[in-house]
């Protein structure tokens, strides 16, 4: 069943199509990656279907409905059951490991600022069952040992374990990963892997960029491929690895498969 359906997505800044009609289908419990040269649309992709940059042309849905994303703001797609990370890690380093993964229960919580102040037995049930969703996510990444320490104080592969916890915590359908594996050592790249599998256990739909190729061959379903805007090949990673305009658009050549 297609939870994510990309049609005819165009993105452009100025005279420069990012983007270039797109289409893409992402199904129900894949992991599906994304991959291509520098520069190749990867992240405004990702940015369109999320709502951080609304598209130019063509639409995004998405949920068993087909909602419309594309005029929607970051926060009512997020309401909608779609998380992301981002390539350049977000997170609040001035506020503790367990506060930031908390942020990401505040679509989850009904109290207003009046409810809050009053401190009513009802907010404060809904804020402890958040701090106990919060210590589960924390504890499901590997970071339960942290959760009183300043997210500024993590080595990078824990802060990106961290921003994954925060968007786990607001219950998505789908979760984009953008580079998740970006700065990691061969052992936390292994210890990713890992929880990329487990994210999928929890009934969550992943769809991940990543340079890694051992990563993106290593754990997708599928793989597309974008080079200049434009999507050049979808398959399985044994077939992406194997097609010419892949192995074109990574090395200029077609002789050899992309490292």
């Amino acid at each position: 069943m297609i939870l994510l359906a990309i049609r005819g997505l165009v993105k452009r800044f100025g005279g420069v199509a990012a983007l270039d009609g797109v289409d893409l289908d992402i199904n129900r419990d894949e992991i599906l990656g994304l991959i291509g040269p520098n520069g190749a649309g990867k992240t405004t992709l990702f940015n369109c279907v999320s709502g951080f940059s609304p598209p130019t042309a063509g639409e995004v849905r998405f949920g068993d409905s087909g909602l419309e994303l594309g005029r929607r703001g970051p926060h009512e797609v997020a309401r909608l059951g779609l998380a992301r990370t981002f390539q350049n890690i977000r997170l609040f380093p001035h506020m503790t490991v367990l506060e930031n993964v908390l942020v990401g229960r505040h679509l989850k919580t009904r109290a207003g600022i009046v409810a809050a102040l009053w401190r009513s037995a009802w907010v404060r049930d809904e804020e402890e069952l958040s701090r106990l969703k919060a210590e589960e996510w924390l504890d499901f990444v590997g970071l339960e040992d942290r959760a009183g320490a300043m997210a500024r104080e993590l080595p990078l592969g824990d802060q990106r374990r961290l921003e994954i916890a925060r968007a786990l915590a607001q219950e998505p359908m789908m979760l984009l990963l953008d580079e998740p594996a970006a700065g990691m050592n061969p052992s936390e790249t292994e210890a990713l892997m890992g929880l990329i599998g487990r994210i999928r256990t929890q009934g969550i739909t992943l769809f991940l960029i990543e340079h890694d190729m051992r990563v993106v061959m290593g754990i997708s379903d599928r793989v597309a491929v974008l080079d200049h805007g434009v999507l050049i090949a979808e398959g399985s990673p044994a077939e992406i690895q194997r097609h010419p305009a892949v192995i074109e658009a990574y090395l200029g050549r077609s002789d050899a498969a992309p490292a």
